[in-house]
């Protein structure tokens, strides 16, 4: 399994074992109410499924890059949506 994978199953553990939907989770982990997910929520994401401190800056950066459409620098709904569907197929 690649470190991606990895992390992706991670994430995916995460969201399945502690929350009901990944609605629930987003809106969890949206700590402010901005209805988008900023990096330092998303460190705190990765800190739940358990990915490694020295792991969680790059891989947030990577998450953002990856996903964020928009091209804010925060993963809103659909993004995460999105990240969440490519979990769940992989």
């Amino acid at each position: 399994m690649t470190t991606e994978e990895s992390i992706l199953n991670k994430i995916q553990i995460l969201i399945t074992n502690h929350f009901e939907t990944p609605e629930e989770a987003f809106s969890f982990f949206d700590a402010d109410g901005s209805g988008k997910l900023k990096k330092s929520e998303i460190k705190k994401l990765l800190e739940e499924a358990k990915i490694n401190g020295f792991l969680r800056g790059i891989v947030s950066s990577k998450l953002i890059e990856g996903y964020d459409k928009s091209d804010d620098s925060e993963i809103d709904w659909q993004e995460f949506k999105a990240a969440v569907d490519r979990i769940q197929a992989a």
